[in-house]
């Protein structure tokens, strides 16, 4: 051993261990950002949908590509309500369901009607109370809601058939990422369905989306490019199809089965 080797080894483990929780602080104060932006978003609005933004700064709706961002939005194809994504998971009766980062999808993007049991998970314990409120004047039959992270649930392992994480992975890092798509590998079932998006951060659409986040409070911290993204994804998930890669919309979504 030579000298010094000892204080090198030391040093290196301190310093790695100081990273560790720099990371987690960076984590959860995103997460804490996150929950209190939604929980401000349904005191201001209450049983309605989230806003359209009609106020938004000179900045962001004087942009040239903002008619581009209003287009995609109308188009239905960037948020939770794709018909794509029903399709595709075929949600039956027989089915039980998995929505990450539920938000209202519930209450106002057609999950409602849905055969197969719903589950959500959200940050935002507003949003779970909204939704519990809705349920039960509704009387709909789900499962749980649970109020939490996607990246660290309580559900057991292999509990569901389909699932779709939609409009969330676009406020963190990669560190994250990766800790969100190993918890869904973990809770669904082998070769069950799965629907994640990502933000398109080489689009004008998808800038204009992260210029429009940052201002309600919620920034996008997504600093993964496609390929990085689904060289993650492949070690836990077979892509069965993507859209949105080659054209400039604000998401990119991935169609996958679960490898296990």
């Amino acid at each position: 051993m030579k000298p010094g080797e000892n204080l090198v080894t030391v040093t290196e483990i301190i310093y790695t261990i100081f990273q560790k929780k720099e990371l987690l602080n960076t984590m959860k104060n995103q997460l804490d950002l996150i929950a209190k932006s939604y929980d401000r978003s349904i005191r201001e609005h209450g049983k309605h949908d989230f806003p359209n933004y009609d106020n938004l700064p000179d900045y962001i709706t004087n942009n040239p590509d903002y008619p581009k961002y209003i287009a995609a939005v109308e188009s239905g194809k960037g948020g939770s309500e794709y018909i794509e994504i029903k399709e595709y998971l075929k949600p039956d009766a027989d089915k039980k369901f998995i929505d990450l980062g539920c938000a209202l999808n519930l209450m106002f993007k057609g999950y409602d009607t849905w055969p197969s049991l719903y589950h959500g998970v959200d940050i935002s314990p507003e949003t779970i109370q909204l939704l519990y409120k809705y349920v039960e004047n509704k009387k709909l039959p789900i499962g749980e809601l649970f109020c939490g992270s996607i990246h660290e649930t309580l559900f057991e392992d292999s509990s569901f058939d389909i699932g779709a994480c939609i409009g969330v992975l676009e406020y963190f890092e990669k560190e994250f990422v990766q800790k969100a798509i190993v918890e869904a590998h973990r809770i669904i079932k082998p070769s069950g369905k799965f629907v994640i998006d990502i933000p398109n951060i080489n689009s004008s659409v998808g800038r204009i989306m992260m210029q429009i986040e940052e201002y309600i409070g919620r920034p996008d911290m997504f600093n993964i490019l496609p390929y990085e993204f689904e060289n993650i994804l492949q070690q836990y998930f077979e892509i069965e199809k993507k859209d949105g890669i080659y054209d400039d919309v604000g998401m990119i979504h991935y169609f996958l089965r679960c490898k296990k």
